[in-house]
């Protein structure tokens, strides 16, 4: 049961659990509108603690619905109660969090919330969540739930702004006629919200160098981003742009005794299996550098 009724929580709950709504579109217009639905909330989240379903269910309008991740749809506040008595009975002292990611004004007496729900059991096991979408509409100057729609939860992904790097995912290696190896590995995380990179550079068999990288997307700046940390305790970002089959990373770089370096990298795709590599535009502590010579990296098979 408890799967079932993860989002008949959500809709109400949220003030109560995260202490803001989000804006709506125009904001400001819906300041009043905003504040009674908190009330609402307010009240909804305390009916829910006590375990009351008949109290829980009336914030339905008579002939609201809710539809579960499975389709299966409950119709009318009877069975809507009837499926929280059973919830209560079965989960006692669960509590809930919610994330609303949008709350929208679609008329005056129309409202649509979506976000995400979290409910957890009270032996400190983990949650489990749900993405939800709620119709909300106001009826004799009262806000009451009208739909509710719930679907899986799955981890939000950063997959669409970085599969542009898709290309990057191995192993690659440079090996210098001198005796000098770089070699770099790419993966996705879990999630795929980020690149993770780890690299390594040696001489005749004794490393150098090593370190690793994070690559991700950055939504307040629409820019992909990466970070670089180096075993020697140097560290620093950049900020990625394409250009063509090339791109462009503009990066600033702490080194263990404090200088800054900063340098504009050029990372240009020659093939499926090649890359190069050339650092430009040099500086250490605001003094110009010289450049990097162009490094040619294969992809290891």
């Amino acid at each position: 049961m408890r799967s079932t009724l993860f989002c008949f929580i959500a809709p109400l709950a949220l003030t109560a659990s995260l202490g803001a709504w989000p804006a709506a579109a125009a904001p400001g217009d819906n300041a009043g509108e905003e504040a009674a639905l908190k009330k609402r909330a307010d009240a909804f989240t305390a009916a829910f603690d006590k375990g009351d379903a008949k109290a829980v269910a009336a914030f339905w309008t008579e002939d609201g619905d809710y539809v579960d991740e499975t389709g299966k749809q409950m119709k009318g506040r009877a069975e809507i109660e009837k499926a929280f008595t059973e919830f209560f009975a079965e989960n006692k002292g669960v509590k809930v969090q919610i994330h609303t990611e949008s709350l929208r004004f679609v008329t005056p007496d129309v409202a649509v919330e979506d976000g995400v729900t979290s409910v957890a059991e009270p032996d400190g096991a983990p949650p489990s969540r749900a993405r939800y979408t709620v119709v909300h509409v106001k009826k004799d100057g009262q806000w009451m739930l009208s739909s509710v729609r719930d679907s899986p939860y799955a981890a939000p992904s950063n997959y669409e702004h970085l599969k542009d790097l898709e290309w990057v995912i191995g192993d690659w290696a440079d090996e210098g006629d001198n005796g000098r190896v770089a070699r770099i590995s790419f993966e996705w995380s879990e999630s795929q919200n980020f690149i993770l990179g780890t690299f390594t550079a040696s001489f005749k068999n004794i490393e150098l160098s090593a370190g690793s990288q994070r690559i991700g997307w950055d939504p307040t700046k629409k820019e992909i981003r990466s970070w670089t940390f180096d075993e020697d305790g140097a560290f620093g970002h950049g900020a990625w742009s394409k250009d063509g089959d090339r791109w462009v990373v503009k990066t600033e770089l702490t080194l263990p005794d404090g200088k800054k370096v900063t340098a504009t990298n050029i990372i240009t795709r020659a093939d499926a299996d090649t890359v190069t590599w050339q650092s430009k535009d040099r500086t250490v502590d605001g003094k110009p550098s010289p450049d990097v010579k162009e490094v040619k990296m294969k992809r290891v098979k």
